[in-house]
């Protein structure tokens, strides 16, 4: 059994490390698109994205997001709920030059509008593979069951829960 509370502090680090997502509205028949995740510890479970107040995941409701981290050895699927949230002190809060050079007008920028997606479930992978794991994996070895990593599903992404 994966160590949850491991897992789940991983999953902070990874994001902030990488914090690129492909996310999506469920249901809309449309396909999920890549965006930069605005991450904001003092929000527990949620993830903000800024988008255009005509991307096609402004109107919100049910969503889902994958991460993939920048080393390829942990994966994430997260689902929740996507909705606007401009609160103009969380905007400032979470600015930053690379927004800036997407929203030319500024915080003020008419287009502007920050995605808040609220994680109710995750499920979460980590490749963590032993030396004698990986050079079985390089010359085409068999993996042992305790040489592949941790997986773990949870209701909550908080690193301090026992779920």
């Amino acid at each position: 059994m994966a160590d949850r509370q491991k897992i789940k502090q991983h999953f902070w680090e990874k994001l902030a490390d990488s914090p690129f997502v492909m996310i999506g509205i469920e249901g809309d028949g449309r396909h999920s698109e890549p965006l930069t995740a605005q991450l904001d510890e003092d929000q527990v479970d949620t993830i903000f994205f800024f988008v255009g107040k005509d991307n096609r995941l402004a109107g919100g409701g049910r969503a889902m997001a994958q991460f993939v981290s920048k080393g390829h050895d942990f994966f994430a699927c997260l689902v929740g709920t996507a909705r606007i949230d401009n609160d103009f002190g969380l905007i400032g809060k979470l600015w930053n030059q690379q927004v800036e050079a997407w929203f030319p007008g500024g915080k003020d920028d008419p287009n502007l509008a920050l995605l808040r997606f609220d994680v109710d479930d995750a499920e979460m992978w980590e490749a963590d593979l032993s030396i004698a794991g990986k050079v079985k994996m390089l010359f085409g070895g068999t993996i042992d069951a305790g040489d592949e990593g941790s997986h773990a599903r949870v209701s909550t992404t908080v690193e301090s829960s026992s779920a």
